[in-house]
């Protein structure tokens, strides 16, 4: 009887397994253990461990977001142990004299337990507090680095939007955690964004009753709170951060302009081991300070306020640094209401707390659409641009944060009102203007900055750096020495794009009849306001005359805007 034949299988993925395999059993121990299984050889052989990336300092903002975000659900599972979720009553028992006897909820009560009979209690919840703090306010500079450099420019529009829904996410998460030690600053809070609730058109009660399961403050609240707070917006945070660093990883990372760099390469350092080994360490920095931050300064000391009435208001409330803008947006409009039929649309907390919100995320995220839309660019970018090489967008980034800042500081007339003696409906009345004129300001400042920047990158260019060295001639005058600019700084200098203002154009076809036009008049404005004002970069024949010459070449300006050299 004829024996079968034998059927082997030769494929590569079958060989390579095998390879793998015979090196797993080579190394031997826990690493072949793990290699059999999870294939880590074939991971590093890959070169994903060798990916490099670029070294910079403001790389690490969205590191900081990163870490806090980690400690966040670390203290956040050690506070979810013994923090009870429930607006039931109760006489509070603890070990806190000032308010023993006290009714107060279950959340409240849970908290002063946390704080005063957990051992470490208090330290982890002031953990939790700051990193959140910092959590946000890392994520919304690593925004602004974005933004001022262009990252968010193609192919990285979709990781642009992911950040914005993180952003979104974390105050959603920051303003819920802050609510659920139903005190009676949190409480103060519930009852604003009660306000911005009912004040929707239309829906704004139903809305109310749903949130609240009835009439402010309802008996629901805080464990609805609690399950977005622990369980729904952390798996949003978690989803939106992984595909945040997948498409990082994806993308070549960003870089700065300098010598050898250009949207084909990458000038840094490999994964393993240099960026992990310098990534861990910068973690345990963050978490250290934020341990050195919890146990040296107070902060939401929920027993001084005591527990939530609603029948109370605390003097002086503040709610956290992120959302003061939008309360102070709501404090200085002025009391505009439209009764239609039986309704009363109440536009003086509408329009500057959800619609004020709403505008800022919307232009956000429809930010980079329409700067490539004004410039015409639809090349991929991958090295940065200097925020001076970009002035119009510099200056509308600046002007943002001036119009933020002064929201913010609107959140604090009553504080600043007493604090140095003014009339309270005099800042107010102030404030309402600022916040028009201080952005315009700061927007016509900060171009004028950058322009004059872009002046002095074009002098150094053509005539160098000054040595520092003054001189006296024999005749009684001054003077100081250029030194010529290294190549590495010219190329720095001079490498990035400049586009040209979109003009008006249309298409004929062979009748000579006019097709649609391709670039509207108002598109051809608006792009003329966004470029038209940058100051031309030296030309390869300027740089070669200044060198020969030692002097910047005389140049006119023809009639197209375009140096022209004489």
């Amino acid at each position: 009887m004829a024996r079968p034949t034998s059927v082997v299988d030769s494929s590569p993925d079958v060989e390579a397994r095998e390879a793998d395999s015979t090196n797993s059993s080579q190394t031997g121990g826990v690493l072949g253990w793990a290699d059999d299984r999870l294939g880590l050889a074939k991971l590093g052989r890959s070169g994903l461990l060798r990916k490099v990336f670029p070294d910079h300092w403001s790389f690490l903002l969205g590191e900081i977001a990163l870490y806090s975000f980690i400690v966040l659900l670390l203290t956040g599972v050690f506070l979810t142990i013994w923090f009870k979720p429930s607006m039931a009553e109760i006489e509070y028992d603890g070990s806190y004299q000032l308010l023993k006897g006290l009714p107060v909820s279950e959340a409240f009560a849970s908290t002063l337990n946390i704080s005063f009979d957990v051992r470490g209690g208090l330290l982890v919840r002031q953990i939790h507090h700051w990193a959140a703090l910092l959590f946000v306010a890392a994520a919304f500079v690593h925004m602004l680095r974005v933004f001022f450099t262009g990252a968010f420019r193609k192919p990285r529009e979709v990781n642009w939007l992911i950040g914005i829904g993180l952003m979104s996410m974390s105050l959603i998460a920051g303003f819920a955690g802050y609510s659920l030690p139903d005190d009676l600053l949190s409480g103060t809070g519930l009852r604003f964004v009660d306000g911005l609730i009912r004040s929707v058109p239309i829906i704004g009660t139903w809305a109310e009753f749903f949130v609240f399961g009835g009439e402010f403050p309802g008996s629901i609240l805080i464990p609805r709170l609690y399950m977005v707070h622990i369980l729904l917006v952390p798996g949003l945070l978690l989803g939106l951060v992984a595909a945040h660093l997948a498409l990082v990883f994806y993308y070549k990372h960003t870089q700065y302009p300098g010598p050898g760099r250009s949207d084909n390469n990458v000038v840094g350092y490999p994964l393993f081991p240099v960026y992990m080994a310098k990534a861990g360490g910068f973690f345990f920095i963050v978490f250290g300070f934020l341990v050195l931050m919890g146990g040296l300064f107070q902060i939401n000391p929920v027993w001084l306020y005591g527990p939530y009435d609603p029948a109370k208001v605390t003097a002086g409330s503040q709610p956290d640094w992120y959302m003061g803008w939008v309360e102070g947006a709501i404090r200085i409009m002025p009391n505009l209401e439209s009764h239609w039929g039986p309704t009363t649309w109440s536009w003086a907390i509408f329009l500057p707390g959800v619609g004020l919100m709403g505008l800022l995320f919307g232009a956000l995220a429809v930010w980079p659409f329409v700067e490539a839309w004004l410039t015409g660019d639809k090349r991929e970018h991958h090295v940065l641009d200097r925020p001076r090489n970009a002035p119009t967008r510099t200056a509308l980034g600046v002007a943002g944060i001036t119009c933020y800042a002064m929201f913010w500081l609107a959140g604090g007339n009553d504080i600043i009102a007493t604090r140095f003696h003014l009339s309270l409906n005099a800042i107010t009345v102030f404030m309402r203007v600022a916040v028009f004129v201080a952005p315009v300001i700061a927007f016509i400042v900060t171009k004028r900055i950058c322009l004059s920047l872009q002046r002095s990158d074009r002098e150094r260019t053509l005539h160098g750096s000054e040595d520092g060295v003054i001189v006296r001639s024999p005749e009684g005058g001054y003077s100081e020495a250029h030194v010529a600019l290294s190549q590495d700084e010219a190329f720095a200098l001079t490498q990035h794009l400049q586009h040209e203002p979109l003009a008006v154009s249309s298409d004929t076809d062979d009748a000579g009849v006019a097709k649609k036009q391709q670039v509207g008049r108002v598109r051809a404005a608006l792009s003329r306001w966004f470029l038209g004002a940058d100051v031309q970069k030296p030309t390869v024949r300027e740089i070669e005359h200044a060198d020969h010459h030692g002097e910047l070449p005389e140049v006119e300006s023809s009639d197209d805007g375009k140096p022209q050299l004489h």
